[in-house]
Order: structure tokens, then sequence, then C-alpha cells
């Protein structure tokens, strides 16, 4: 006897596409391409149980298969259709017609589990294919290959092993943008080490006193080898004292062992791929542990959202030891497939325009840079120097790793539309090192988007409430968009407790990219985690799940109870003549007599002579006092490049204030002690302020509580024995309306002379427990509900929602939904009207998830017209996770009547989507789907 036979080869292909194609018309943001045989049916193509009956069908009208109903409805996965199918009928598998036409072939390592995999696919498949492009500085053009970068890595991972580097060994990398850089980070992990990435010197004659800056790192990470290039070599090797665990500086040429390669070691994804130092300081160094798993993850989601693949085509000047020019513009290159050009950051810094050139030349399509690169770019190129440029082939600009602001992106976009820039490309993003690199991200193509608020109203009370158009002192926030898919942000209050739309707190973040924590740092690793989430050590606020960054934590400054944003008083200052562009530093400095902060203005100027100088000193006063609602405490004129920066270029506001504090910078007079008891009597009154609104929060979230044990049993105890199902819905409905009345929540309900007087169906979106309050507040008692199977497990629920006539719904057995789905079916079929939640869950984030089809293969086969319906506000009252209530209103739009155009699955998809575009108007919130989520 034969067993079944073989699938024809092109079996799995066929059931690829046949997948796919639905797993697109349920989730259309899905990317072509990114499916294979282990693909979940559920949480990666979407397929709820009556998603699973259509593709079913599909695959039996298309192989002439009838599938073994057990394996057909246990399979998790593509592949165990596959095996479903190799249990069909002899022969009925290969009988299908000619395969349909294969996806576009991937270019993606999507199976890769670190980035020596992500190399070795790429060398494998297409070695000969370039993948950087290195500039030097007369514009001479150098080529490495996949190919390339592996066989020159193994050779340099040989030297290390010959110098006995030990696994998860780390190893400082200092060197500028050139091709000894990507052949040591690449041998470093092929010999089990983890790369180190430091700044080189800028210039030679400095690098005594550059290397002895980096000591701090150096004694953290206990590496005993840096590699970095012969200039560099014999001045580091002095200051070797300072780092005891340095065994030896050497040069790529050092290590290299021609045609060498060190035994392949078993990395895994969560082994640490990089230490990524935190700007700032040396004297408290951050090392930000980072594995395969946490960078896969985030280059994954950071392209998938940006719809970056391999055809694009990415310049940069970014530095290699940050993190948005190593995992930005070399590592995405690296996973895409996509040629990167690189340049080295001194090239960029001494003549602006090769960038821009570059990209115009090379017909980039791709590029990324700090704020101050673009306003550099807009406010100091001559018009001679842009001639012939065309910038027209340039769709992404993302602008991070630094405060964007809105000025800039005006000012870039209107300088640059006469040389085909549209100002569509600009795209401005959130990121951190402790993230990997992004956290949010806008949608592509859309362009910036900015909001003025009310000054007073963000920085007294941290409300983001929109300004009027005439306010002349509003502040202008830029849109960084929404978490980068399977990723969370949330922001909170002074008592940790998560804000609402635009309620201004601290930006926390959690998911696959995040850092475990700081390398030999325990201290740091502590502060950094809030329980299962990452304190960004940013302020900001959200609009519609969006968020708006409005400032680091560690800069604000707080005088008199009033929160003080540096970056826009610095933007300012900076625009008074004679002052440094972007060199100018405003900090708090503790002042323990006044009880406040003073707010000290620190600018670099050449202008010289007493009168002048003096004369300056008012102008910055009178630019900052606009801003400040007063004058500054203290202006301070320094010396050309004496602010201290980042290597990124970003202003050290708290190494400013230690320069400051020490007296390295000229003072000026320090201010009266009347001004300092006015400014302490000052900081009562906000001080109180802010413990008040943490008490009443919390008291309207016990008040709530109370509301609802002394509620639920009254509903119980009337409703459960009432005759008449109308009756005891209309009792629900009263009860409910009276409760939230009690919890002092306004529920506006628009749009119910749309509800037709015959059967129909209602479906809402779903974002918080209190959506079932919402809704049996809302709608007329003639609306049943559809409910979760697990709610009959509810000794106090159950008896309750059988009387009301509730249908339970199985979410997880695909042969039990299928059951409970026609239980729905009936129940409409007779005259019943439901109401339905097309998402069947929700999560804390804002944001519309798959829709399940229930509700409209039900309204379909009843040619019944189904009702969108927009609840907004509910997720800021109560979110998911979260047990204290907030006082915030509530609204619920009902849309208009949308009826079937037929009865079969077509019509169901149809039905849908129009049903989603109508709630995703309504609600306020991201398509997750649209947005690739």
């Amino acid at each position: 006897m034969t067993g079944p036979p073989e699938p024809a080869p092109d079996a799995a292909r066929s059931l690829l596409q046949l997948a796919e194609d639905l797993a697109l018309e349920l989730r259309p943001g899905l990317k072509r391409g990114s499916l294979t045989l282990d693909s979940s049916l559920q949480q990666d193509l979407g397929i709820d149980s009556l998603a699973r009956v259509e593709l079913l069908l599909r695959i039996e009208r298309f192989f002439k298969a009838s599938l073994p109903d057990e394996r057909a409805q246990a399979a998790e996965t593509l592949r165990d259709l596959l095996k479903a199918l190799e249990e069909a009928k002899p022969g009925s598998v290969a009988a299908g017609a000619a395969a349909p036409a294969p996806a576009e072939a991937t270019t993606e390592p999507v199976g890769a589990g670190t980035l020596i995999e992500v190399l070795e696919w790429h060398a494998g498949r297409t070695p000969d294919r370039v993948h950087i492009t290195l500039l030097d500085e007369g514009d001479r053009v150098e080529s490495i290959t996949y190919a390339d970068l592996l066989r020159e890595g193994g050779e340099i991972a040989a030297g290390l092993r010959a110098r006995d580097l030990e696994p998860a060994q780390p190893v400082a990398l200092m060197l500028q943008t050139c091709r000894d850089y990507f052949r040591s980070f690449v041998g470093i992990l092929l010999a089990g080490g983890i790369p180190v990435p430091l700044y080189p010197p800028a210039r030679i004659q400095k690098i005594e006193e550059h290397v002895r800056r980096q000591a701090g790192i150096l004694n953290s990470t206990r590496a005993p080898l840096m590699i970095t290039s012969e200039e560099v070599k014999r001045p580091a090797g002095l200051v070797r004292a300072l780092a005891p665990g340095l065994r030896e500086v050497v040069t790529a040429a050092d290590l290299r062992i021609p045609g060498g390669r060190a035994d392949r070691l078993a990395l895994k994804p969560g082994d640490t791929a990089l230490l990524q130092y935190t700007s700032g300081s040396t004297g408290d160094p951050k090392g930000v542990t980072l594995s395969h798993a946490n960078l896969l993850a985030n280059l994954r989601a950071m392209l998938r959202t940006a719809k970056i693949d391999s055809r694009d085509v990415f310049v940069s000047w970014l530095p290699l030891y940050h993190d948005m020019g190593l995992i930005g513009a070399w590592l995405g290159a690296l996973y895409t497939g996509l040629r990167t050009v690189l340049m080295s950051p001194l090239m960029f810094l001494s003549h602006p325009q090769r960038w821009l050139n570059t990209i115009s030349r090379e017909r980039g399509t791709v590029s990324a840079a700090p704020n101050f690169a673009y306003d550099l770019c807009a406010t100091r190129l001559p018009d001679a120097h842009l001639e012939g440029l065309d910038l027209s082939s340039w769709r992404l600009a993302f602008n991070g790793a630094e405060a964007v602001h809105p000025e800039t992106l005006e000012r870039f976009a209107t300088r640059f539309a006469p040389y085909g820039f549209h100002r569509e490309s600009m795209t401005p993003v959130c990121g951190l090192a402790e993230n990997c690199l992004g956290v949010t991200f806008p949608p592509p193509g859309r362009g910036p988007v900015t909001d003025r608020v009310d000054r007073d109203q963000l920085l007294r009370h941290h409300r983001a409430v929109p300004a009027a158009p005439d306010d002349p002192h509003a502040l202008t926030f830029v849109a960084c968009g929404h978490p980068i898919p399977g990723h969370e942000v949330r922001i909170v209050d002074d008592a940790g407790r998560e804000c609402g739309d635009r309620e201004h707190g601290r930006l926390q973040f959690r998911g696959p990219s995040a850092t475990g924590g700081y390398y030999r740092n325990p201290e740091a690793t502590r502060r950094l985690f809030d329980g299962d989430w990452l304190n960004s050590g940013d302020h900001a606020y959200s609009v519609g799940g969006e968020i708006y960054p409005a400032g680091r934590a560690k800069d604000l400054i707080i005088k008199g109870g009033r929160n003080i944003i540096p970056t826009e008083i610095e933007e300012a200052v900076s625009a008074v003549k004679g002052v440094r562009r972007g060199c100018v530093a405003v900090f708090g400095s503790p002042d323990p007599k006044a009880g406040t902060e003073r707010v000290i203005v620190v600018a670099e100027t050449a202008v010289a002579g007493d009168a002048a100088r003096a004369d300056l000193q008012k102008q910055i006063s009178e630019a900052a006092s606009v801003l400040l609602e007063g004058p500054p405490d203290e202006v301070v004129l320094a010396s050309p490049r004496t602010v201290p920066k980042t290597p990124s270029g970003k202003t050290r506001r708290s190494a400013a204030r230690e320069m400051y504090q020490r007296g390295d910078f000229a003072r000026a007079a320090p201010g009266v002690v009347r001004q300092m008891l006015h400014l302490a009597l000052s900081a009562v009154g906000p001080e109180l302020r802010r413990f008040g609104r943490i008490l009443s929060s919390n008291l309207y979230g016990a008040w709530a509580w109370i509301v609802f044990a002394f509620v639920s049993p009254l509903v119980v105890l009337t409703v459960v024995p009432l005759p008449g199902l109308g009756n005891r819905r209309a009792l629900l409905r009263a009860w409910m309306r009276f409760t939230f009345r009690l919890l002092g929540i306004r529920l506006t309900v628009t749009g119910l002379n749309r509800v037709p007087a015959g059967p129909c169906i209602l479906a809402p979106n779903h974002s918080s427990y209190i959506d079932a309050l919402v809704t049996a507040a809302a709608f007329p008692p003639r609306f049943g509900f559809v409910v979760k199977r697990e709610l009959t497990r509810n000794p106090i629920l159950n008896p309750l929602l059988l009387r009301l006539g509730a249908v339970f719904v199985e979410r997880f057995d695909p042969e039990q939904s299928l059951a409970d789905t026609a239980s729905v079916v009936t129940a409409v079929k007779s005259g019943d009207s439901m109401i339905i939640f097309p998402e069947g869950t929700f999560r804390r984030a804002p944001g519309l998830l798959p829709f399940k089809m229930g509700a409209f293969v039900t309204a379909c086969q009843n040619a019944v017209p189904l009702l969108p319906v927009a609840i907004r506000g509910s997720r800021s009252v109560l979110r998911d996770k979260s047990w204290m209530p907030r006082r915030l209103p509530i609204s619920v739009e009902i849309g208009e009547p949308i009826v079937p155009s037929g009865s079969d699955w077509a019509a169901a998809v149809k039905l849908r989507e129009a049903t989603r575009a109508e709630i995703q108007k309504g609600c306020g919130e991201p398509d997750l789907v649209t947005d690739g989520s």
C-alpha cells in the first residue's frame, strides 16, 4: 500500500499565493511577500473563523481537493494546511489548475535571527550586489559588495580570535566612515564579540584629550581591544593607563589575516549584538545593550512602516557611532538589500551642499539628519552652490535625533521646492538608543503636521489646548507619528497615571526593540524601567494616538512651578544678530534660597567691546523675555566653541550647567534678594495646584469604583427578575445613564435618527472595558448584544446577559465560533437587531484593530443594513490594564446605514471596508491595518 502522494512542486507556492490574496483583503497594510509557510493564520494573516472558511473554500476550489475536517480546523499555520493537503485524496493536490503567478520575490531575509544571518542571506543570493558606496573627500567612489563584506569580516574575525578574544567580550571601534569600519564591525560579530562604536577625534592634534574623554566608556565595557586608524593608534596607546582593561590598540590591517576565517560561533537572536553608548558626559557612561532580536525587530518595523525596500537608495553623512547613522543608514540597508551611499560627517560639516548634491547625483530616495542639518542647508547655502540640484527623487527626509523645529521644516521645504523637493517628503520621527532607533513614525508621504497650543495651559496646567489663531505666544509642536508596528508608547503624569489626549506628561515605551538595560550599570537600568515600561526621558502629549514630543525631561526647567522648554528659547536667542546660530544653551540652575530654578542663557558670540556686549545681552534678554513672560535670571556671553555639544551636534545642557556652576563662563550680576523672595513665594501656588491635581485624580478613581460597587448589584437585582425583554433592556439603559451622571462623565450621542425601524446591526469600535456601559446607555433598548463566551463563566454577569438576550460567541475555538456565528445570523433573521464589536477585543494603545468578519457576513446573509458607530473618548476614561478611571467626555456618533451589495464573501469584505472607513473618520484614532500594524 502506498501513502498519500507528495504535493506537486508548486503546491506550497500556490498555497502561499492563495493565503496572501485573502490576507491582503483582510489586512490591506500587509506587505506582499512577507508570509511564509510558518506564518500564523490568526496573528500574521488576520484570519478569524469566518475567514478560515473562505480560505478553505478557495484552497479546495483551486486544488480540487477536500481537506480533512479536523486537520483543516485545527491548522494554526499554512504549513499545517499544506500537510492537510497531503492527506487529501490521491492525486487531488496535483490536479489543480496552473499555479497563480508567484508574488514578487522578496529581497528581505524574513527568517534571519541575527545580523550575521542577514549578511549571509544576501551574500548567498546576490554576492556581487553593491551594498555600500563610499565617497571620499574628492568624491571618489569605493564599492563594497555583500560577498566582500562577509569575506573581509571573516579575515578580521580570524585576527581577533588569534588575539584571544573571548565570546561576548566587547571590542571598542573608533573609526571614521571607511571600509575598515564595516569589515571590523562584521569581524567582531563573526568572532563572537560585541562591537562598541566610539566617536573618533575630529582633529588629530586633540587625540590625547579625546581618548581621555573616552576612558569612561572603555572602563565601563572593560574592552580588551580597540580598533582604530593608524593616525590614532600611537597616541591612543599612551593613555591605556586610564583604562587598565584595554590590552591593545590595533588597526584593521594589524588584525586582518588574508584568506582567514574564524570558527563560526552559534549566535542566537537573544545574544548582544551592539553596545550603543548614549550621548552626553562620559562621567557616568550608559551603554545600551541591544540584542540581534532587538535590532531586527526595530529594522523590520521601521522599514515596513516607511515602505522602504531594495529599490531605494539611502544617502547618509551621519556618523556610524550614532544610532541614526549606524542602525538607520547602514543596518537598515544591510537588511533590505538597498544600496547605501555614505560619506563622513566631516565632509558634510565642511561642505553641507555635498549631502544634497549626492542625493541629486545618486538619485537618493531616503536620507536622514538631525534638525540642525536641515536648518544649516536652508539658511547658509548660497544659491551658487545649488546649481543643477535635483531633489525630486528624495521621498523620505527623516528628521530626528534632536528636537524638530517647525520653522526649520518650513524653511527647508520652501528653500528647496524650486529644486524638486516635495514638502510631503519631510518626515519627522521620534526615537532613542534604548529602543535601538525608531519609536514613532508618521505615514510616509504625509508631510509634517504641526500643532499650535496655548502656552499657559501647557506650561502651567499640562494641557495641550489648541491656541487661538491670533495667539502670538502659542507654542508649536511637530507630530512624530504613531508607534511602529508591534511597539507601544504611553504618556504618564507625575503620579504615574496614564494621560488622556492632549495631556502633557512623560513618554514611555515598550516592545521587542526595547533594551534589556544598560551594560554593567544596574542602578541606571533600575531608573530606566517603570514596571515593563521604559522611560524615554522625553515629555510629550498625544492627539488621536499620534505623539507630539515636547522637550527632554532632564532639560525641562521648573521656575515658580511653571515648566519652561529650553529649545524654543534657544531658537529665539539664536536669531539675535551677533549670536552664533545653534550655539546657545538654556538651562535651569538650582537656587536653594529662592526654592526654585534660575533661568540661565549662555550664548556664544564674537562681539567685542563692553558697550556692544552690554547691548547684545539686552537684546538676548528681550528675545527670551517674550517666551519666559519675564527676563531670564542671567545672560552669559561665551566665547565661540565653548557651549558643550554631543558628537551628533546636540547641546549638552547639563554639561553647560556644570560649567556655569564651576565658573567656566563669565557671569552677569546675581539677582537681588527681593527677586529671589518673589520667586520662592510664586512657587508655592503652582506646587499646591500640582499636588491638588494628583489628589483629585486619585479621589475620583476611588469614587468611580464606589459608584460601580453601588450600582452593579442593584442592576442585577432589578433587571434580572423584571418580566419582558424590552423592559429589562430599557431599565438597563436607565441604570447606565444614571451611572454616567454619578461619574460626572458627559455622554453625547448623535445620529440616533439614522437607526432604521427594522432589523439592523450596529458596529462600534472597541477601545475600553467601559464600552459595554456606553453602548447600553446610548442605544435603544431593542438592540441585543453579541458578547464573548468567556463571560458565561462569570456568576454575576452570566444570568444578567442571558436575561438581556445576549448571544455568546467563541473567540478561540474555530468550530464553536462558526456555530456561534450561525446563532447570530439566526437571531437577526428572526427580526432582532444586534450590537457587534467587529474588533472582538481591544488593547491599550490607540488604533483600530483588524475587524473580524462576523458582523459583515451576518448583515450580508440577512440583507439588513449595518450602521458604523464611532465611540470617542472611552479609551482615555479607562484604558486596558488600567484600573483608575478618569473623568473625561465620551461621544458616540452613529453613521448612515450601509446596505450590503450582495450576500457573498466579496460583499462582506466590501461592507467591512466601508464600515471601517466611516468609523476611522469618527473615532479619531489611526487605522492599524492600513498603517502597517
